[in-house]
């Protein structure tokens, strides 16, 4: 158990807690919260499993600690990619979440404390009912290191729309408030408060749990169509993502912030 612990604080994890109907999945990384592929695959595991269990009704997602939400990609693993299989497999494990978000039979509530950036974004965009907080500001990043947001691009267009999706792609230094965020559609509620999300994060889950599986599921088919083509549209976008990390541009912005 002491080992266990010691591997979420130092290399982070994922973690799960199911009580009452509810699912609550965490990851932490001592890193701002970013995800390497360990992290991304245990998450897109820990959702897809949880989905699957008949007394599960609603999901919880959200990341520990008080700061960031989630910094996105690992900046250590974009850093460490070297060849194109593993450039791939790596904006995959992006690919893989969302998926897993997208066809899990029972709704995901997403809880957001703090900043979220790049594939935080993403996983904000893909949860079927997000709660933030005032110190959630947004970004996508990728542009500032030679890539782009075309794996969380989906689910952010699908979600916020073209107009605001184009504006963070092209402006990927800019954050955008919590109340933007709201106003575009990505956030349903926004408290001043971490305390405050909470409880109305609880009062939901609650609510959800108490309600006919059957029903959740059908209505979030519904909330969901005209995604279905997402599994090799996400690929081709990883597929991109890949590319371009190797490519000078990216690999010079990477050296550079790494000195």
């Amino acid at each position: 158990m002491a080992q266990d612990a010691t591997v979420y604080l130092n290399e982070g994890d994922v973690q799960v807690e199911r009580i009452g109907g509810i699912s609550t999945v965490s990851f932490f990384h001592p890193k701002s919260n970013s995800l390497p592929g360990r992290v991304l695959k245990k998450l897109a595991q820990a959702i897809a499993t949880e989905g699957q269990r008949p007394e599960v009704h609603v999901i919880v997602l959200r990341s520990e600690g008080e700061k960031a939400f989630c910094a996105g990609a690992s900046f250590d693993e974009l850093l460490s990619l070297n060849n194109r299989a593993d450039a791939d497999a790596f904006f995959m494990g992006f690919a893989h979440v969302i998926n897993a978000c997208r066809t899990c039979p029972v709704p995901i509530v997403g809880r957001v404390q703090g900043k979220a950036v790049g594939g935080g974004v993403g996983l904000a965009a893909s949860v079927d009912y997000c709660f933030a907080t005032q110190a959630s500001q947004i970004k996508l990043s990728e542009l500032a290191v030679g890539i782009g947001p075309f794996v969380v691009g989906p689910a952010v267009e699908r979600k916020m729309g073209l107009s605001a999706y184009s504006d963070m792609a092209f402006n990927a230094t800019e954050w955008k408030s919590a109340a933007w965020a709201r106003e575009k559609g990505l956030f349903m509620e926004v408290f001043d408060e971490v305390q405050e999300m909470d409880a109305a994060v609880q009062q939901l889950a609650q609510r959800l749990a108490q309600s006919s599986r059957d029903a959740l599921t059908n209505i979030k088919k519904v909330c969901w169509a005209g995604t279905e083509h997402w599994d090799s549209l996400l690929q081709e976008r990883a597929g991109i993502s890949g590319r371009l990390i190797l490519e000078p541009t990216a690999r010079g912005i990477l050296q550079q912030l790494k000195g």
